[in-house]
């Protein structure tokens, strides 16, 4: 059974894992205090969703053009440049006078350059960790975005009744200072892991090589489109429930702790494979429930175990790798990650406006439904490629066996804000 702890006694291991868990916690609790401004000031459920996930509308953009360059900076300089670039921006948010179409501006920005991000850090745990501890490294890292979520929602639930919005920002603000900090002073320098210039047609080049495979194709649809459509479940929760919309992210993040937990440590690879559908089926079904109305308890249960399903990516993610030459590891999880974060963008206007025309509880069942239809439809493509691999006598390569362009597995990235 493999252990926690030889993870902390790989060098650098502990201060990129400590960097991503301020980031995270920066941007949970930032967000959270984002989304009740601007709801307090338009009264929009579409201008919430959009103020805590519309950042990621805008990785859809840096995946088509500055992906390529993940694997080709170096990775100490750019964490830390951009944990920087993020502690200045969310400090501009907080202004008294900044108008609403502004903020969006700045959240555009920050969504681009989150888009680079994913692949350098995900890219950069990939060299550090062997293949072997790959699987423990994802899981232990998507525990900590669970930990951060779960404290930064119920903090920043507590400082935005005890301070206010903008003060919640600040912190936020602090966090990734805190984060750029960590990078400069914890990371080892290390060389880009690609040769070659950064481009906008190189990274159209390799995106295509990476999408022209069926098998990877299915594998990132399932990483992006279920996983998205219940993200704007849950961006829906401000408007759902102003005063505990912090408590059901709370209850959310829970439940995707226990789904980390469950599928890193305790899932033997043998069942991986077969598990993937099922427990990402787990993510809509509970949804479906807030047609009924339930109360807050009810309501909280149905979040956390929903959230279960979230370590499904996991699996996901290990099966994508095995399908990745190494060298394009970093541009693969980054295109992963943007592709992810974009649809949770796109899910979240479209569940705002749902709700403004409906209410927020049919635009989470819709979404759900939705959710669901795309699990079984991919679900039902994998049995049909695993039949026809028997038919013709062919086998895959199994999580734990590297691919012949050298690749080696590696699970999922930020389950959903992320990120």
């Amino acid at each position: 059974m493999p252990r926690y702890r030889t993870l902390f006694r790989t060098p650098e291991f502990t201060p990129l894992f400590l960097t991503g868990s301020a980031h995270n916690a920066a941007q949970t609790i930032a967000g959270l205090g984002l989304a009740t401004l601007v709801f307090r000031e338009t009264g929009s459920p579409l201008l919430s969703a959009l103020a805590l996930f519309g950042p990621s509308l805008a990785q859809l953009i840096g995946a088509t053009t500055l992906l390529s360059a993940a694997d080709r900076l170096r990775p100490r300089a750019t964490i830390a440049g951009l944990a920087l670039f993020f502690a200045l921006g969310t400090a501009l948010l907080a202004l008294p006078a900044l108008p609403t179409w502004a903020v969006f501006v700045v959240l555009l920005a920050e969504g681009l350059a989150a888009s680079l991000g994913g692949g350098v850090r995900h890219g950069l745990l990939n060299e550090i960790l062997p293949r072997e501890d790959y699987l423990l490294g994802r899981s232990v890292t998507n525990m900590a975005v669970g930990v951060c979520q779960i404290g930064g929602f119920a903090t920043g639930g507590v400082l935005v009744a005890l301070l206010s919005p903008r003060g919640t920002v600040l912190v936020g603000a602090a966090l990734y200072l805190a984060a750029a900090l960590l990078a400069r002073f914890g990371l080892a320098e290390r060389a880009p892991r690609a040769a070659g210039r950064a481009s906008v047609a190189e990274t159209w080049r390799t995106n295509r090589r990476l999408w022209s495979s069926p098998a990877r194709r299915r594998t990132y649809l399932a990483l992006w489109l279920p996983n998205g459509l219940i993200v704007g479940c849950e961006s829906l929760f401000v408007p759902y429930d102003p005063e505990r919309a912090g408590l059901l992210f709370a209850f959310a993040a829970l439940g995707m702790l226990v789904g980390d937990l469950t599928v890193g440590r305790f899932v033997p690879a043998r069942l991986r494979g077969r598990l993937r559908f099922p427990l990402q089926a787990l993510l809509a079904a509970p949804f479906l429930l807030f047609a009924l109305d339930p109360g807050l308890p009810l309501a909280l249960a149905f979040v956390a175990v929903s959230a279960v399903g979230y370590g499904a990516s996991l699996l996901h993610q290990e099966r994508l790798m095995a399908l990745v030459p190494a060298e394009l590891s970093g541009h693969a999880l980054g295109l992963h990650t943007s592709g992810m974060l974009a649809l949770q963008g796109v899910s979240a206007a479209l569940a705002g406006t749902l709700a403004q025309y409906t209410s927020p509880r049919t635009g989470m069942v819709l979404l759900a439904l939705a959710s669901l239809t795309v699990t079984l439809a991919l679900a039902r493509a994998d049995r049909a490629d695993r039949a026809d691999r028997a038919d013709r006598g062919t086998r895959e390569p199994l999580p734990s066996e590297a691919p012949s362009s050298g690749a080696r597995p590696c699970p999922r990235t930020d389950r959903r804000r992320t990120a």
